[in-house]
């Protein structure tokens, strides 16, 4: 028996370069379930956001969302673990989900099925952009210090999500202080207490290098958070929501009625023109987006070679951009890769066996999702938080006298966080960056791809008065 253990063992040892990137089993699995426990947010937010009424009145089934959210996260990491070998998650990407439901529904007056389509369309471009390898020469193009940049921003991007999430900081209606502590400026309610609870719990843990902290911290936080919905909630709070008399929920066919359901018919709604402008905003945003994410996340795994370069990073675009197009066409919006994989790695995952414990729990989510629904954003914030610190780590590595790259890897950390848009910040770094060598004569330095990535860019940030001037 110990035998067959070992033999096992040894082939995902072999198979996932468990011992070479010096991991364990055990890291790995601890990495995945702290990975899928700090974005099973997602399983259940994406269904709000995608809940707007089409031109026809029809609203997507909460249920069904859930289902083809869970099944197509399944489904798309597992092919990052087992066919790249990174510990990334993909999923539903925030804020591409909302482009698609306020912008392509709500603003452009596109059906569910039409709008799908063009999350179809988007992620079939990149794919083909990645056969013909010009995204990954882009990656390559990037400077190092941008590349860091990138890096350090996400880290700041995912500690004002942790700290969002938790309602520890939230927005204000004043224009010159448009964030403030807690509510009204106090720190106020059950769920920032639970945060506070379970950031104090994971720094503990983390700093006296107890294995597992994060993980220990997020279900500390919800086991914390389920007592006091129900002993001073009533059950009927902000967590611990799930029916534990029906664990598990057999879907039916209605569930996955979704797959399928998307059209190519918002070229004869919107124009030609119109359709091609939606289509280029969606694409650069999921293009530079995971870009960003994966430099960031390989940084932080140490998986990154010595020019900065993600080693087989063809194999994980490849992975994205399916991903982007299989999401569209469950109707599920896209999927990305996530930096809250971020978290995992933190915990030590550093092999593809991380992404197929994640898929497999967001598969198995499709039949457990009352279990799924008790973990609240403000158990999971405190992780995102401690990520982010980790992240940030490396502004030490940025050449801050070089002006030349310095201004532009600043630009992208800042604006990162402060439009809520890792699409913004390289944006602005790409952008920045080219301008500055051509304005002191130096243009040969500057990679062709760079020209290409910045000018697409520039369209990015003036679409508003590029849409206004064709049409």
């Amino acid at each position: 028996m110990a035998e067959a253990v070992a033999t096992r063992g040894s082939r995902l040892d072999g198979y996932f370069k468990i011992s070479e990137r010096g991991s364990s089993v055990r890291t790995e699995i601890v990495a995945g379930v702290t990975t899928f426990m700090t974005m099973a947010y997602i399983l259940f937010l994406n269904p709000l956001i995608l809940s707007i009424p089409d031109r026809n009145g029809y609203i997507l089934p909460p249920e069904a969302v859930l289902t083809v959210t869970a099944l197509a996260a399944g489904v798309t990491t597992l092919a990052m673990g087992l066919y790249a070998n990174y510990p990334f998650a993909l999923a539903t990407g925030l804020g591409l989900n909302a482009v698609v439901a306020f912008q392509l529904v709500g603003g452009n007056q596109l059906t569910w099925p039409e709008a799908m389509g063009v999350v179809v369309l988007e992620g079939i471009i990149i794919l083909v952009l990645v056969l013909t390898r010009f995204r990954q020469a882009v990656m390559d193009a990037v400077p190092m210090p941008i590349k860091q940049g990138i890096a350090v921003g996400i880290g700041l991007f995912i500690a004002i999500i942790g700290f969002v999430d938790a309602g520890f900081v939230t927005a204000t209606q004043v224009p010159l202080a448009p964030l403030q502590l807690g509510t009204g400026g106090e720190l106020r309610g059950w769920p920032v207490l639970i945060f506070l609870f379970g950031f104090l719990l994971i720094i503990f843990l983390y700093t006296r290098r107890v294995r597992g902290s994060l993980l220990i911290g997020i279900l500390g936080s919800t086991a914390l958070a389920v007592i006091v919905n129900e002993l001073f909630l009533g059950g009927e709070g902000f967590a611990g929501k799930a029916n534990f008399g029906a664990v598990v929920d057999v879907p039916t066919a209605e569930n996955f009625s979704l797959i399928g359901d998307f059209s190519f018919g918002f070229f004869a709604q919107m124009g030609v023109l119109a359709a091609a402008l939606a289509v280029f905003t969606l694409m650069l945003s999921d293009f530079f987006d995971t870009m960003g994410t994966a430099v960031g996340l390989g940084r932080e795994a140490e998986l990154l070679d010595e020019d900065g370069r993600l080693p087989d990073i063809d194999r994980v675009l490849m992975v994205d951009s399916a991903a982007a197009a299989i999401g569209g066409g469950v109707s599920a919006s896209s999927n990305t890769t996530y930096i809250e994989s971020a978290s995992g790695i933190a915990e030590g995952g550093r092999t593809g066996l991380t992404a197929v414990v994640v898929g497999v729990l967001f598969l198995l989510s499709v039949l457990f999702s009352p279990l799924a629904e008790i973990i609240p954003l403000e158990a999971a914030a405190p992780a995102l938080v401690l990520v982010g610190f980790l992240l940030i780590t490396h502004v030490r590595e940025i050449p801050w006298d070089d002006l030349e790259v310095a201004i532009p890897a600043f630009l992208t950390i800042v604006i990162m966080p402060f439009t809520y848009s890792i699409t913004n910040g390289i944006g602005a770094g790409f952008v920045s960056y080219v301008f500055i060598k051509l304005a002191r004569g130096r243009s040969g330095e500057v990679h062709p791809m760079m020209y290409i990535a910045a000018a697409a860019f520039v369209v990015y940030f003036t679409i508003f008065y590029v849409r206004l001037y064709l049409t």
